[in-house]
């Protein structure tokens, strides 16, 4: 009888111990149930590489928590909708992609159609439209986005009269309006919580830019031209056709003062008050900011350059007017990105294997 209570009591205490070893080993894999679940979509990995902790930021940095816990707090039903958009599209890190777009740009066989292929036949860029979010800024554009894309955003505009469908003429009225509504939606993000890359939507994507950028930059830019080897050297001419910005209050600061400057500019776009204020507002705010080279980071601007494909990450079709013009040229530029892939490797050829 002692011997039949012994050995109930051993299976009891087995028993006990297998449950609670299989809820640990559940809310151990939960969060990472895409490692052993080829049914959840897995995060970009070597993105999330490349990039700080988000929770972990805001932890080391109150003023940052407090920032985010205020723009939570004082977000308006756009917000909720934003936000809701944001968690879909965001990476471990709460990185995410972003583009902006209009009818013209979103016309079947336009520019959105382009970008969206190059990240599907480019290196390993295809994993990287799960975290891409699309802002249209006018009606049809977002209607035709949510035919090709899961994640889009309608930015409300208001009723001001402006016009942002048809093409826009550089440095029309509405075009400067339109570009300094980007940038107080990149802040907005930013005050959200998330980090953001933003790419023009006539950019085309080869490979992972993420790569190249420093875990400790705060804030990383394209520029027309790059020269010397220091990145950090900001004597070079401004780009915002690609920005990567780490949430921090550090970020937000330099956003702020980016903003204000715009009163002493008046009628010029971000990108040029950029130019004109960045030595300021970078030692102001206290960020790491950098340029990105234009060997990964290329574009029509250097026209002397030779395009070497086995560094390129992006193309952008900059120093062009008009839709035409960069829709074939960004054309000419992914064929030849499609011609170099197909001789990748062959025998014979002296193109090695394509890498990251």
């Amino acid at each position: 009888m002692k011997a039949a209570r012994n050995l109930l009591h051993f299976l009891l205490v087995a028993a006990i111990g297998t449950v609670a070893c299989v809820v640990l080993l559940l809310q151990q894999q939960r969060p990472h149930q895409w490692l052993c679940d080829p049914a959840v979509p897995a995060p970009h990995v070597e993105a999330m590489a490349t990039l700080g902790n988000n929770t972990t930021q805001e932890a080391a940095d109150p003023s940052m928590k407090k920032l985010v816990a205020n723009g939570k707090k004082n977000g308006s039903s756009a917000d909720g909708k934003l936000s809701e958009v944001l968690r879909a599209a965001a990476m471990e890190d709460n990185t995410i992609i972003m583009t902006f777009t209009n009818e013209a740009w979103t016309a079947p066989g336009s520019l959105l159609d382009l970008f969206l292929e190059s990240f599907r036949i480019g290196v390993r860029t295809e994993p990287l439209l799960r975290h891409l979010v699309i802002v249209a800024i006018d009606g049809k554009a977002f209607e035709r986005c949510r035919r090709v894309h899961p994640l889009c955003y309608a930015l409300p505009v208001g009723g001001d009269g402006v016009n942002f469908e048809a093409e826009q003429s550089y440095m029309a009225g509405d075009y400067v309006d339109m570009l300094w509504r980007r940038h107080r939606f990149q802040a907005r993000v930013l005050e959200l919580g998330y980090g953001f890359v933003f790419t023009d939507v006539d950019i085309v994507w080869f490979r992972n830019p993420l790569l190249r950028i420093p875990v400790a930059a705060d804030f990383a830019m394209s520029c027309d031209s790059f020269y010397g080897d220091n990145p950090y050297d900001l004597d070079k001419r401004a780009n915002g056709g690609f920005v990567y910005a780490r949430p921090s209050a550090r970020t937000l600061a330099l956003y702020g003062a980016w903003y204000e400057a715009r009163s002493r500019f008046r009628g010029q776009h971000e990108q040029f008050v950029f130019d004109r204020v960045k030595h300021e507002v970078v030692a102001r705010s206290g960020v790491t900011a950098q340029f990105v080279d234009t060997d990964y980071l290329g574009g029509f601007c250097e026209r002397g350059k030779r395009r070497d494909f086995h560094k390129l990450c992006t193309f952008h079709a900059n120093c062009l007017v008009g839709l035409k013009t960069k829709l074939e040229r960004l054309r000419g530029v992914l064929d030849e990105w499609k011609r170099f892939k197909e001789k990748a490797g062959k025998p014979g050829s002296n193109i090695t294997a394509l890498t990251d």
